[in-house]
């Protein structure tokens, strides 16, 4: 049989305290997420790092000291072996895992990979919406580090797979029903920020998640008032727009309810056990919103899961990227994607 190793790819987290300070500065030391040379972003780097390090390591102490990020990771790639077993008998199929800026690096999977020695490799990034600070960054450190056997085929983005829209919706329809069906609630995707720059320059992650977002709702007619906003805003520069704080407020002064949902996380991490769970709630109570809600992120999800597992299987089938059912297709203007004029 075919052997196919299908590689994962996230951020990561880190796994304790002492792993905090090395976390930021890897994050911060990216070129995609601070874009001057090296001479002058190593330096900025360790100074953001060291400055943050106390206030973010009291965040990661709300979760028991660490990141949650690769257990909810590891669980996600035992779901997608069994399910790829059981809709592709015929190979022999092992998902691996590479964070991007804390451990499993992607030069310690790449080993094991070829170790593997895989006939086919699927790079599946779990960002389902692209952008050149998520994606690109971790398939271009994958090209860096991999030098093993196997024709790759890459997958870019899938934000509006059937099985990911689907499983969203569920998900924020049984956290609607589990409040007692609430009538006076909006409901916010919440998606993590990027400086209004990088879209400009042609970045097309603001357009997928308003489409991934436009998609969830048109599963929910329960729900008819529904907005996109953006969240983690950190630096000086303009951000995308509206922020989730300055929608919170704006909920507060109409008197409506929340129901937000993490449209572009599909793995629990800081962003939403904190930022969402603790430091918005408190800002939505002290606005007087209420109620405030937060649908889960993916997970396991079984419907998501199996959007994956199709999306891999598209993959195989095809010369240069993966087609699964409701596939996304960039416009031309949005050159930085990387495939902006064949789809995901």
């Amino acid at each position: 049989m075919s052997r196919v190793a299908v590689v994962l790819f996230n951020l990561g987290g880190p796994d304790g305290p002492q792993a905090v300070r090395p976390f930021l500065y890897n994050l911060f030391k990216d070129p995609a997420i601070i874009s001057v040379p090296a001479l002058l972003r190593y330096p900025i780097a360790a100074l953001i790092s060291s400055r943050r390090e106390a206030s973010a390591q009291a965040n990661y102490n709300m979760m028991g000291g660490g990141s949650p990020l690769l257990p909810e990771t590891q669980k996600q790639a035992a779901a997608l072996d069994a399910a790829l077993a059981s809709a592709r008998p015929d190979l022999t199929v092992k998902a691996f895992i590479a964070m991007r800026y804390w451990k499993p690096f992607a030069d310690q999977t790449a080993k094991e990979v070829a170790a593997f020695a895989p006939d086919e490799i699927v790079l599946l990034p779990l960002y389902p919406q692209f952008s050149t600070t998520t994606t690109a960054s971790s398939l271009q450190d994958w090209a860096k580090n991999y030098k093993g056997p196997g024709r790759t085929r890459t997958v870019c983005c899938y934000p509006t797979a059937q099985g990911v829209i689907a499983a969203h919706a569920e998900t924020i329809r049984k956290t609607w029903i589990d409040a007692g069906r609430p009538a006076k609630v909006r409901l916010l995707f919440s998606a993590h920020g990027l400086p209004e720059k990088v879209i400009k320059g042609g970045d097309p992650y603001q357009a997928q998640v308003e489409a991934t977002a436009a998609a969830v709702a048109g599963l929910l007619p329960e729900l008819p008032d529904w907005r996109v906003c953006y969240q983690s805003r950190v630096g000086p520069m303009k951000w995308i727009g509206p922020s989730t704080v300055e929608e919170i407020h704006i909920a507060g002064e109409q008197g409506v309810g929340l129901l937000l949902s993490p449209i572009a996380f599909v793995s629990e991490h800081i962003e939403t056990l904190v930022e969402l769970d603790h430091e918005y709630a408190e800002l939505a109570e002290n606005q007087g919103v209420a109620p405030y809600l937060r649908a889960p992120a993916l997970g396991v999800d079984q419907a998501f899961i199996a959007a994956l597992a199709q999306t891999v299987t598209h993959a195989l089938a095809r010369d240069g990227g993966a087609a699964p059912e409701g596939a996304w297709l960039c416009p031309a203007g949005y050159g930085k994607c990387g495939r902006s004029t064949q789809g995901a």
